[in-house]
């Protein structure tokens, strides 16, 4: 599903040049689940935005599904990711205006589903999500551990290929955080990859592999045979 060769992120100022990432190999197949470890700063937020088409890298290959999608203009990018792609944030990311059922419409809204299609795609998400009586809620009105249930309802509500976790369980208690982790699992064992960023060895242990960030570069790959 993803390929990377030789990818790199440079970051410039007048005065100052950052190499975030430095000829980044990094592969991930259909239906794996990955956690990208590593000390701040080491490029972990920097490569889930270039593998999300948040953002260009500065050089080499990135393949999505085969598609060279490297230099894509940003409205390409945009277009491309629709559907494709579900994300989930360690600030959760909710619009405070609107109310849960309304977060996770949104990127049925961008896809331009019927209203009929949209509501019984929302309605289906939340059920499994076990926030189906929060739908008229708003953001602030819930709990931390709901918050992220919206987010990733609203991630997987299109049906992506693959989701991107940054620190997902971040702001949340250990209860919390194992029940979040616990739905990416069944998502994932539902067959949707999911590329996870994390500083939690705990969180890490989910995954099928674990790839070791350092100074933008790959340090190291260790293989959880426990969940492979």
């Amino acid at each position: 599903m993803i390929k990377t060769e030789k990818l790199s992120k440079i970051f410039r100022t007048d005065e100052i040049e950052t190499r975030a990432l430095l000829d980044v190999d990094f592969m991930v197949e259909d239906g794996e689940f990955v956690a990208v470890m590593g000390p701040s700063g080491c490029g972990k937020s920097t490569l889930l935005n270039v593998l999300g088409l948040l953002d260009n890298p500065t050089g080499g290959k990135y393949y999505f599904n085969g598609k060279e999608v490297a230099q894509l203009s940003e409205r390409h990018r945009t277009q491309f990711r629709k559907g494709k792609v579900g994300f989930v944030f360690q600030s959760f990311n909710l619009i405070d205006e609107r109310t849960v059922f309304e977060n996770i419409e949104l990127p049925l809204i961008f896809l331009r589903l019927s209203s009929a299609k949209r509501k019984e795609m929302v309605n289906e998400v939340m059920d499994r999500m076990k926030i189906g009586h929060r739908r008229n809620h708003y953001p602030q009105q819930l709990s931390g551990g709901q918050q992220q249930r919206v987010a990733i309802a609203r991630a997987v509500v299109a049906n992506p290929n693959l989701i991107l976790a940054d620190e997902p369980t971040g702001n949340l208690d250990s209860r919390n955080g194992d029940q979040v982790m616990d739905l990416l699992t069944e998502l994932n064992r539902e067959g949707t990859t999911i590329v996870m960023v994390t500083h939690s060895k705990h969180d890490a242990g989910y995954a099928h592999r674990i790839i070791n960030l350092f100074d933008g570069q790959i340090a190291s790959v260790n293989m959880n045979h426990q969940n492979s």
